[in-house]
């Protein structure tokens, strides 16, 4: 990708990323039939890396972080990668993968007041009512007939993916009021060494003997979540951030959980059930809603 991206090829490379993640929701759930979650987790990143640091070689612009973006690295090495990648696939053992799409991507909520705080952007009038509209669809995700509260595995899934949406939002925020040296391209493989690197203690502590399955399908699951998923995604994604507002970013990748219910739906046979759909619409009312604010300025 070009140094600096216009808007047109930013919102092209949204659009990819909204299909590509959304249909890795399921793959993901069945990636963790082959290997343990956070295992799973750090051979994406590492073959992510891998295929960044090659071509990066190859056109002969691999070049080390400079000091001035070093703490853009350790925000999406660190939190956008490492702990986001650790949490959903973590909660993907509990929730199946619709909701789970749904729920790590609420970070246009957390997105909103966070812009306010940081970068002074006024949350007022529509702002506020969307984030009404979103929180209300998390109250129905959340209500007693959906969700057995009786069951810590399933509150600690959950649990885990609000807490990935509001890491993944604070990243955002920082992507966008950050001065940048280097790329999106340049810094992406680095960052993802760097969840690498936070991954490994992870995996070692909590999963020390990880049963591996291995075979063509968790060959290809690797295959897809490596170059692809991890890759070209986050560097694309970060690239996007770069261009466009936090809001207007988060707001698109709302694409990505309705790209992930319906590829659930279709792969694995999950049910479209009335509350997830209920969920999703009000979050995706809130998200629209954020939206049309920030083309008016309001």
């Amino acid at each position: 990708m070009p140094k600096e991206e216009s808007a047109g090829r930013a919102a092209l490379l949204l659009g990819l990323v909204v299909v590509l993640w959304g249909i890795n929701w399921p793959i993901m759930k069945v990636g963790l039939h082959y290997m343990p979650p956070l295992w799973f987790a750090l051979a994406r990143v590492t073959l992510g890396a891998l295929t960044l640091v090659l071509l990066l070689v190859a056109r002969g612009d691999l070049r080390l972080p400079s000091r001035g973006d070093l703490p853009i690295l350790l925000s999406v090495g660190v939190v956008q990668v490492g702990a986001f990648l650790a949490l959903t696939h973590v909660a993907l053992l509990y929730v199946d993968s619709g909701r789970s799409a749904i729920l790590a991507y609420t970070t246009p909520l957390w997105v909103a007041p966070l812009s306010a705080f940081f970068l002074g952007e006024r949350l007022a009038g529509l702002r506020l009512l969307a984030v009404g509209a979103g929180l209300a669809g998390v109250a129905v995700l959340f209500n007693p007939l959906a969700v057995n509260y009786r069951d810590h595995d399933v509150m600690l899934g959950n649990g885990l993916l609000m807490a990935a949406a509001f890491l993944w939002a604070l990243t955002i925020v920082h992507v966008r009021g950050h001065r940048w040296q280097a790329t999106a391209l340049q810094l992406m493989p680095w960052q993802l060494m760097l969840g690498a690197v936070v991954l490994l203690p992870l995996a070692l502590l909590i999963e020390p003997n990880p049963k591996v399955v291995w075979g063509w399908p968790l060959a290809a699951v690797l295959a897809y979540n490596g170059p692809v998923a991890s890759a070209f995604c986050y560097s694309a994604f970060v690239a996007v951030n770069r261009v466009f507002s936090p809001t207007t970013t988060a707001v698109g990748s709302l694409g990505v959980p309705v790209v992930g219910v319906l590829a659930a739906a279709v792969a694995l046979g999950e049910p479209l059930t009335v509350t997830k759909l209920a969920g999703l619409a009000l979050i995706a009312t809130g998200v629209v809603l954020l939206s049309i604010a920030a083309t008016r300025g309001r």
